[in-house]
Formats: C-alpha cells, sequence, structure tokens
C-alpha cells in the first residue's frame, strides 16, 4: 500500500513539474521593441498624443492607418509602414517629390482610406473596413474633432504634429517618439530623433560665428505655396537657409513663413546668390523669356550664381530633402565650412538613414537637381 501511494505521488509531481515547466515556455519575453505588451501579448498603455489628450491604445499596435498631410511619412521615418493597412488616395498619386512613396511603393497597393488631404473629412466607414487598432493623425489638433472621430469608429486616435518649424521641430520629435510607443519601436525612433538632432547641431555649428555682414546676400525664390508659382514667391525663415544661419534677405522683412514679393523689392535687395525651388523652375525660365531685362539685371544672374533647390513641401514637409537642400545651400555659401560635404552623397546618407534607401537619383528624375542653372541660356 505504502509502495503504491509512493508511485502516485511520483506521478503526479511529474505532472506537476511538466505543467509548471510549460507554462514557463508560453511567457512572453520582454524586449524594448515591443516590451510588455508584445505582438504576442499586447497590452493597454496610455499615452498623451499632441493635442493634450490621454488616449488608451493596445500596443504594441499591429494594423495601423495615418491620416492628414506628413502622417504616413513619420511612420515611414519609425520603420512603421509593415503595420500599415491602407492609405488615403492622395498618397497613391504621383509619388513626385515624395521620397517616403518612393521608398515604399508597396504601400499603393493598400486599400484606399480616404480621400486625404488637410481639409478632407476622415471617411469612417473606409477606415471601418480596415480594421486598424489605431488611427495616426496630424491635422485633427482640434481635440473636438480627434474625440469625435474615435467615439465614432470606436477606435484610438492619436494626434500627432509637425509644428510650426517641421524640419527641426519638438513636435516632430514627440511625435516620432509618440509612434515608437505605440508601435513598438521605441529604440527606432529615439535613434531618428537623434539623428536628426545630430544634424541640426552638425549644420549650425559649422557657421557659427561667421559675423552677417560677412555672409552673402540669398533669396529663394519659385516657392511652392498651394501650388506652383514663380520668382516672387519666396520664405521668410526658410528653413534650410536658418539651419545654417544663412543671410536671407526676406528675414528683413521682420515676417515669418511664406509670402509673395514685388518685383522691385528683389531689385532692392540685389542678393549675391539666388537659389531657385525647382518646383517652379519651368515658371521662372517662362518668365525670362518675357522679361529678360529683369533677371539681367540681378547680379546673381549677371555672375552666374543662381543654384537649385530640390522641393520639399509635398503633402507637408519631407524633412529629408530639406535637410539635403541645408547642405547643398551650404556647400555654395560657405565652401569652406562645407568643404567635406558632397551633397548628392549626403543627400543618399539621409535618405538611406530615414527611409532605407538612397534616393537622390530617383528624386532627380524629375528636377534638375543640386547643380548651377543658367535663366539666361538654360
Amino acid at each position: 500500500m505504502y509502495r503504491k501511494l509512493m508511485k502516485g505521488s511520483a506521478w503526479l509531481l511529474s505532472l506537476l513539474l511538466i505543467g509548471l515547466a510549460l507554462a514557463g515556455c508560453g511567457t512572453a519575453p520582454s524586449g524594448k521593441e515591443g516590451g510588455a505588451g508584445n505582438s504576442a501579448n499586447p497590452a493597454m498603455k496610455a499615452v498623451t498624443d499632441l493635442a493634450g489628450r490621454e488616449v488608451q491604445v493596445k500596443t504594441p499596435a499591429q494594423r495601423i492607418v495615418a491620416i492628414g498631410p506628413g502622417t504616413l511619412r513619420l511612420v515611414a521615418y519609425a520603420k512603421g509602414t509593415d503595420r500599415v493597412v491602407g492609405i488615403e488616395e492622395m498618397e497613391k498619386q504621383a509619388s513626385t517629390g515624395k521620397p517616403y512613396m518612393l521608398a515604399h511603393p508597396e504601400l499603393k497597393t493598400l486599400p484606399t482610406i480616404g480621400q486625404g488631404g488637410p481639409d478632407s473629412v476622415p471617411d469612417e466607414e473606409k477606415l471601418l473596413s480596415v480594421k486598424p487598432d489605431v488611427i495616426f493623425v496630424t491635422y485633427l489638433a482640434d481635440k473636438a474633432k480627434a474625440d469625435k472621430l474615435q467615439a465614432k469608429t470606436g477606435i484610438p486616435v492619436v494626434v500627432l504634429s509637425y509644428g510650426q518649424l517641421a524640419t527641426f521641430d519638438e513636435n516632430v520629435y514627440r511625435s516620432l517618439e509618440l509612434i515608437g510607443k505605440v508601435i513598438g519601436v521605441e529604440q527606432r525612433s529615439e535613434e531618428v530623433v537623434a539623428y536628426l538632432k545630430k544634424i541640426q547641431n552638425d549644420l549650425a555649428t559649422r557657421t557659427q560665428g561667421i559675423p552677417d555682414a560677412t555672409k552673402p546676400k540669398v533669396y529663394v525664390g519659385a516657392l511652392g505655396m498651394k501650388g506652383t508659382h514663380g520668382i516672387e514667391s519666396t520664405q521668410a525663415k526658410y528653413p534650410p537657409f536658418l539651419a545654417i544661419g544663412a543671410r536671407n534677405v526676406v528675414d528683413e522683412t521682420g515676417k515669418s513663413g511664406s509670402l509673395m514679393i514685388e518685383r522691385e523689392k528683389l531689385l532692392s535687395w540685389d542678393p549675391d546668390i539666388l537659389f531657385i525651388d525647382e518646383g517652379g523652375y519651368s515658371l521662372v525660365l517662362t518668365d525670362v523669356q518675357k522679361n529678360p531685362a529683369f533677371y539681367q539685371s540681378l547680379r546673381a544672374v549677371k555672375n552666374g550664381q543662381v543654384y537649385g533647390q530640390i522641393p520639399y513641401n509635398f503633402y507637408t514637409t519631407n524633412i529629408d530633402t530639406a535637410l539635403a537642400d541645408a547642405y547643398y545651400a551650404g556647400k555654395v555659401m560657405f565652401p569652406e565650412q562645407f568643404q567635406d560635404i558632397d551633397p548628392i552623397q549626403k543627400s543618399d546618407e539621409i535618405y538611406t538613414f530615414l527611409l532605407g534607401k538612397p534616393l537622390y537619383e530617383q528624386m532627380v528624375k524629375d528636377y534638375p537637381g543640386f547643380k548651377k542653372l543658367d535663366l539666361i541660356h538654360p
């Protein structure tokens, strides 16, 4: 009898140990990229978005959508495109000037989740049809609108932002970090933020200490502003110039952002160096044919100091291209301080880090690229 009891006890103990071992094998690991809420065992997490809303999200989110200007681009920087389950119709249109779509053409095969655009109304039915775990959005900065979309769909809505400066803006950094938390790629998001801050510091320190009086006077024209424009379209506090401490003649107006100037003003400024946004380059060339005397009277044109800038505002700011433009502008204005920089190689370094591919050659299929422009004899 005693032996039977001992055999029974040993048998029960063996079953218990096997059960514990199997339970241990099923425990999900807790790593940084995914954390406690990995795909096998998602966890609810409270995050505060850029509209100041606290949102409960199941993390890491496996199925995501990005709506509004620039949202999908930030997701691409965070290497989250494999989680995207639908995109806006606007993103499926020509990829010209949009490096993130050139890097990820496969996104165009995904279902359409709405028209897209800064003034469009989200299509709740189409959003629901792709069953996302979270909706990232940039333009619903109004808390009430974000809350309304979340209430209608029953899907967490997380508001992101490019802020005022876009290129180097704390809101961009916070948005990238927020994406990292929600989809479980915190390390990648931190790397991107660190990379952008490193570039910001590099650009600024190269020209630090150069007196403004010794800097060349510069102007950028033909900038896109809700469409293409000619030489009169410019920008005060133009980000690529601002990043390198350039002497932008338009800053003398005391204004900030896009504006249209009178031709006579450009003549009075008479910049040493003229940059043309290549999105409006064809309009400038047409204007040169009509008004050759105006252009021939500009010092920069007479001295052969006209250069191209690749347009970077397509569905808000393509930060990668804006950074590439800053390095090229620095090379032109401050050749000594940027003597180690090859603008094309630097562009591809930036595109590769942020989007995984060297994209300069693809970008310049539609634009002249980083080169000197001859307005009189193109």
